[in-house]
This record gives structure tokens, sequence and C-alpha cells, in this order.
């Protein structure tokens, strides 16, 4: 049986499960919330979840045949040791992968937001990682992990909401720094700012919002050690 390993948001490790029915998928995530809310979502049943530390995994070497890092690679302070631990718990043969939004570029979903900010005047916090999403850093950081055969692409999504009201409410939520920042504001400044975003998107019919954010991926190989070594002899 195949095992993944995945961390990153819950919908991530549901889509394994769908796509590799016959494997066993472990997902996890640092927040005890996240795994509640996968524990009881559509992923029930399909793979289990548990809170831990990406950079201390509870799983003995080599435990999983895959494992994955989703749109959270960037945002752990010790990616080198995330990256190490996923080696760790991956079999010599097995792959790795992660993807993370391109911040760098401003191309995460919520980079309309953030511009109309800035050119309001706002001083938007930076979003941690954001030179660490950049494909060339991705390439590094897998390098310096010792993984072989490494590439990696470009992932292009289309975002759509309903109307504008529908997008407003999915790029602030109640956690986010730059949800307090605008909270913030006055009311005529909120007003002014939602125009301005609202200026970021073309018409559509209906009042529909879409627009293309786009995500950068990585993918590699754990060495196989034994035929490395043998190879080392021959030459």
């Amino acid at each position: 049986q195949e095992l993944i390993f995945v961390t990153g948001p819950p919908l991530v490790a549901l889509l394994a499960a769908v796509f590799a029915p016959a494997a066993a998928v472990v997902g996890i995530d640092s927040e005890v919330a996240q795994v509640a809310q996968a524990s009881h979502g559509p992923s029930a049943g399909r793979a289990t979840f548990q809170v831990c530390d990406a950079c201390r995994l509870p799983f003995t070497d080599a435990s999983f045949d895959i494992a994955a890092s989703a749109l959270v690679l960037n945002f752990i302070p010790e990616r080198s040791q995330a990256v190490a631990e996923m080696r760790r718990v991956t079999r010599a043969g097995g792959s790795i992968a992660a993807y993370v939004w391109d911040f760098a570029e401003e191309l995460s979903p919520s980079g309309p937001l953030r511009r109309a900010m800035r050119r309001f005047g706002v001083d938007v916090p930076v979003i941690p990682g954001t030179a660490e999403s950049r494909i060339e850093a991705l390439r590094t950081l897998f390098e310096q992990a010792g993984l072989e055969r490494i590439e990696t692409r470009t992932i292009e999504v289309c975002l759509a909401y309903q109307d504008f009201q529908d997008f407003w409410q999915a790029q602030t939520p109640s956690y986010s720094p730059t949800t307090k920042i605008i909270a913030s504001m006055t009311e005529n400044e909120r007003t002014r700012l939602r125009r301005a975003v609202r200026a970021e998107f073309p018409a559509a019919p209906g009042g529909v919002i879409e627009y293309f954010a786009r995500a950068n991926a990585i993918k590699a190989r754990v060495p196989r050690r034994m035929g490395r070594q043998l190879r080392d002899r021959r030459g």
C-alpha cells in the first residue's frame, strides 16, 4: 500500500486520497483548529490527521512513499529543516514535492488587495518567506537537501468569486494582519480602499470577479542510496 504524507491545507490531503484511493494518506498541521476541521470534514475516512511540527515529524525513517508540502513551505522559518524531515520520512526512491503561492511577484490570491492597499498609501506587511517563494529559492532548498531529479514548474489558477463582496470576504479573514489594518481605518478610508480594490478588476457580466493567481511548484526524488554507493565504488 502506498503511503502519502501531506503538510498544508486539509483539502490537499483529501485530493491525495481521491486521486490515489488505494493509498494511506496522513495529513499534518501545526494548528489544532485546522486538524479538527479536517478530521470532521470531507477528508474524514479518506485520510488521517494530526497536529505536529513540520520540522520535527513524529514518524520513523522511510515511512512514506510520497511527501508533499502544500502552500506552507515559505511560512516555515526553518525551511531547510522541514525539507530535511520530509526527506527523512520518505523512502529511498520516493518523491518529495512542494508548491507555494508566488508572493515574490505578488501573484497570490491576495495580490489584488495588497497592490491596491499599497497604491492607497498603506504600509502592507511583508508575507513571511516572500523571497523564498521564488522557483530559484525552492530549487536551492531541494538541492541543499541532497535530492535528485529536481523539476520545477509554475501553475496558474483562475480564481472566481460570485461578486465583489464574495471576494472581499474571502480575502479579509479575521486572523489576517491585512484585515486588522483595514479594521483600523475610518469608514471613509475603507470605502475608498474598496473602490481602489474593485478597480483592479475588469467589468464582468453579473459582477463576477475573476483573476489569475500563480503558484511555484517543485518535485524531486530521494536518492537510492545503494545505487549511488555502487556507482561511487565503480568510479
